[in-house]
C-alpha cells in the first residue's frame, strides 16, 4: 500500500510539473536572472533589495542603537490607547512577523550557506541583516502611514494599500492601483507555497527520517503529519489576526528561547572550536579559497540567505504592523527595524556558528536540516530530539503568520470581501496536507519566484513616497526630543498583550 501511495504523490508532483513547469521555469529566470559580475553571477533581484537596504539607511538616517530605549517603551506599548483603532498591539505584530521570517531557513537554509558559500558566508549573513533593519522600518512605518480603519473596527492594510493610497496622493492613482493589485497578487499566491505547502512538506520529511525512513510509520503516510499540523492551525487561523497573534506572541518567545538554549549547548560542547571557527568566518568572509567567485560569491550566498530569510524589502512589516493599535507610525518603524537583526544577526548566526565549530561545514552534498541535527548530535544522541521541536515549532509558526498575509492580500483583490477572504484560509488549510503528502516542487519553486517579485512594486513604493516618509519620521523625531511624546498613564496603555473579553485565553 505504501508504494502505492508514493507512486501516487510522484504522479501528481510530475503532472503539476509537466503543465505549470515550463511557465515557472521562464518566471524564474525573469525574477532571479543574473548578470556576471566579477567570476560570478549576481542575481537583478539581489542587488535591488541591497540598492533599497542602502538607501533607506542612508535618506532615512535609521538609528536603532539610539532608538533602543524607546524601542523597548514603545514594545510594552505605553504609547498606545486601549482605545486606539487597530486590532493586536506592536509586540503581538512583531511576534507575528518573526513567526513568518523565523522559519526553516534559520535552520537548513543557513547550514546549506555555510556548505557552498563557506564559513565567510556567515559574516555576510550578519551585515545583510543589519542592512535590512532599514527596510523593515521604511516598510512598517508606510504600512501604518496608510492603512483604513474599517467600520466593524477591522483594519486593512499592507503594501497594496500603501501603493494604491500613497501613490494616489502623490498624482499617481493608476500606477498605484496597478502596483497595488500586482503586490497583492502576487503574495496570495507566493504565501501559499511558502506558507503551507513547503513547510509541511519539509516538516513530514524530517518526522518521517528520523522515525525511521522508509520503514517509518509516515512512509507513505505523510498526510497524517498534514492533519497534525492542520488541527490546531484552523484553530488559530480562522479567528483572524488577533487569534494568530495571541499565539504567535506566545510561541515566538518559547520557540526562540528554546533554539538559542539548545545551539549555545552545541557551541559550549564545542568551546575549543570557537577561536577556530570565528578565524574560519572572519579570513573566508574577504579572502575565500574554492569558493566559486571569490569574495563576490561568499556575499551573494550570505545576502541571499539573510534576505531569504528575513525578507526585508518584500513587504511582509506592514501587514503586519499595520494592524497594530497605534497613532504613530514611525514608531511601528523603529520597532520592526529590529526584526531582521533577531532573525538574521541573532538567529542565523547562531546556527552558522554551530555549523562551523562542529565541523558540519566541510559536509557537503547533505540537506541542511541533517547537518544541523548533526551538529546537534555532538551534545549527545537524544539532543536532535530538541531540534526536531524545533523544526515543528518554526513551520508552525510561520503557517500562522503567512495565512494572515495571504488572507488579506487575497481579500484586497476582492474588495475585503468575507467570503472571498474564508474561501482562500479553507484552501490554505487543505494545502497543509497537501504538502505534506507530495512536495509540489514546482507550486513551491512558483511560489519562491512571485514571492521575490513582489520586491519590486514594494521597493518602488518606498522610493516613490520617500518624501511623505521622510516627512513623517523627522515629524515624529522632533517631536520626541521636544518631549512632545511621552508615556500614557498605565491604565490607559494598550500593554504587550491588549485583552479580548471574547477570547478564552484571557
Amino acid at each position: 500500500m505504501q508504494p502505492t501511495v508514493h507512486i501516487q504523490a510522484q504522479g501528481i508532483d510530475e503532472a503539476i510539473s509537466g503543465v505549470f513547469g515550463p511557465i515557472v521555469d521562464v518566471l524564474e529566470k525573469i525574477v532571479f536572472f543574473a548578470i556576471p559580475m566579477f567570476g560570478t553571477n549576481v542575481p537583478i533581484v539581489i542587488i535591488w533589495l541591497v540598492v533599497g537596504a542602502i538607501f533607506c539607511n542612508f535618506y532615512f538616517r535609521i538609528r536603532p542603537l539610539r532608538d533602543l530605549p524607546h524601542t523597548i517603551d514603545i514594545l510594552k506599548g505605553k504609547f498606545a490607547r486601549k482605545s486606539d483603532p487597530g486590532q493586536i498591539s506592536s509586540f503581538q505584530a512583531t511576534s507575528t512577523e518573526l513567526a513568518g521570517t523565523t522559519g526553516l531557513g534559520n535552520i537548513a537554509g543557513v547550514a546549506v550557506a555555510i556548505t557552498v558559500g563557506g564559513p565567510g558566508a556567515a559574516l555576510w549573513i550578519m551585515i545583510a541583516g543589519a542592512l535590512g533593519m532599514a527596510l523593515k522600518f521604511a516598510e512598517a512605518t508606510l504600512g501604518a502611514m496608510y492603512r483604513r480603519v474599517n467600520d466593524d473596527g477591522t483594519v486593512s492594510g499592507g503594501p497594496m494599500y500603501v501603493l494604491r493610497d500613497g501613490l494616489e496622493k502623490e498624482g499617481k492613482p493608476g500606477l498605484g492601483k496597478f502596483l497595488g493589485a500586482f503586490y497583492a497578487a502576487g503574495m496570495a499566491v507566493a504565501v501559499m507555497g511558502a506558507g503551507n505547502i513547503f513547510q509541511a512538506n519539509q516538516v513530514a520529511q524530517h518526522l518521517t527520517e528520523i522515525t525511521g525512513g522508509d520503514e517509518s510509520f509516515f512512509a507513505g503516510r505523510a498526510w497524517l503529519i498534514g492533519i497534525f499540523l492542520l488541527i490546531p492551525a484552523a484553530l488559530v487561523i480562522i479567528g483572524g489576526i488577533q487569534s494568530i497573534a495571541r499565539w504567535t506572541s506566545r510561541l515566538v518567545p518559547v520557540m526562540a528561547l528554546i533554539y538559542a538554549v539548545a545551539v549555545s549547548a552545541v557551541i559550549l560542547v564545542n568551546i575549543s572550536e570557537i577561536p577556530h571557527a570565528i578565524q574560519l568566518i572572519v579570513t573566508g568572509a574577504f579572502n575565500p579559497q574554492g569558493i566559486a567567485g571569490g569574495m563576490l560569491g561568499v556575499v551573494i550566498v550570505g545576502v541571499q540567505r539573510a534576505l531569504f530569510s528575513n525578507v526585508a524589502g518584500v513587504g511582509t512589516a506592514a501587514l503586519a504592523h499595520s494592524a497594530t493599535k497605534n497613532n504613530k507610525p514611525t514608531q511601528e518603524g523603529i520597532l520592526a527595524a529590529w526584526e531582521p537583526f533577531l532573525d538574521s544577526v541573532v538567529i542565523c548566526t547562531m546556527t552558522a556558528l554551530a555549523i562551523v565549530v562542529t565541523g558540519e561545514h566541510l559536509n557537503e552534498g547533505q540537506d541542511g536540516v541533517t547537518l544541523t541535527t548533526n551538529a546537534f548530535a555532538t551534545v549527545g544522541n537524544w539532543f536532535p530530539i530538541i531540534l526536531s521541536i524545533c523544526v515543528v515549532l518554526f513551520a508552525f509558526s510561520t503557517v500562522l503568520s503567512y495565512a494572515y498575509y495571504g488572507e488579506k492580500t487575497f481579500g484586497y483583490l476582492f474588495k475585503n470581501n468575507k467570503v472571498a477572504e474564508i474561501g482562500y484560509k479553507i484552501v490554505y488549510l487543505i494545502m497543509i496536507v497537501v504538502g505534506a503528502a507530495v512536495s509540489l516542487e514546482t507550486v513551491t519553486r512558483f511560489s519562491d519566484s512571485t514571492f521575490f517579485l513582489v520586491a519590486i512594486p514594494n521597493i518602488l513604493g518606498i522610493y516613490l513616497l520617500a518624501k511623505p516618509l521622510k516627512r513623517e519620521i523627522t515629524g515624529y523625531r522632533r517631536a520626541l526630543a521636544a518631549g512632545e511624546i511621552t508615556p500614557l498613564p498605565e491604565a490607559e496603555q494598550a500593554g504587550m498583550m491588549p485583552k479580548d473579553p471574547k477570547s478564552r485565553l484571557y
